[in-house]
């Protein structure tokens, strides 16, 4: 019984993406906001970014001004995350 019960809280923590729901963009940071979100200009869009785990867990800073890499889900165009910094 408590097997399952781990079983199914997995199943819950997992998330998939396919390559075909993520787009790839560079931009430009133009605002910091808590929480390690940020404001990032793309072209004419304005998207709310927040840093990728490998990120955080090596110290990588990220000023206004800088220019990044990010992963935008199709779904949801206004919001993505922060995966290199150029």
């Amino acid at each position: 019984m408590t097997r399952n019960r781990h079983y199914v809280i997995f199943l819950h923590t997992v998330f998939i993406m396919n390559d075909n729901s993520v787009k790839r963009l560079d931009g430009i940071v133009e605002e910091a906001l808590p929480g390690t979100n940020f404001r990032v200009k793309s072209g004419d869009k304005m998207i709310l970014a927040h840093l990728s785990g490998k990120m955080r867990m090596n110290y990588i800073k990220i000023l206004p001004g800088d220019k990044v890499t990010l992963e935008v889900s199709t779904y949801d165009e206004t919001r993505g995350r922060i995966i290199r910094r150029l």
